[in-house]
């Protein structure tokens, strides 16, 4: 008896591709969310130490707040910090766009458009 060869037909091809690109979909879209959620801890610790340098440093040299975020100030006292390693970073969200500083009642407000979409964006779905 004599044995047909099998070969892969161009339709089973076809379906393990498209098997292939709906699985690495599903994986980007997960990924996607990852890289914003990282992003948004990046956003969270950077305000969080812009806003101690800023402080301490208003603390130390009795300067009002509102002195000390207008620039080329902000960015100077900044960038003489010596507790980080890349301390111009500080001054822009996980996004890179620089944070908007201002001072209301005494107290230093630090936000940033796109981390303010991010929680807003996962608050509602």
């Amino acid at each position: 008896m004599e044995k047909k060869k099998r070969s892969i037909t161009l339709i089973e091809v076809m379906i393990v591709i498209l098997l292939i690109g709906l699985i690495g979909g599903a994986l980007a879209l997960n990924m996607r969310g990852s890289l914003d959620e990282g992003r948004a801890f990046k956003t969270t610790q950077n305000r969080e130490r812009l806003y101690d340098i800023l402080l301490m440093e208003s603390a130390s040299t009795g300067r009002p707040l509102a002195d000390l975020i207008v620039e080329p100030a902000c960015t100077n006292i900044v960038s003489s910090s010596q507790f980080y390693k890349k301390p111009a970073d500080l001054l822009k969200d996980g996004w890179g766009n620089k944070f908007a500083l201002k001072v209301e009642e005494g107290d230093l407000i630090i936000t940033s458009k796109k981390f303010d979409k991010f929680e807003a964006d996962k608050l509602h779905g």
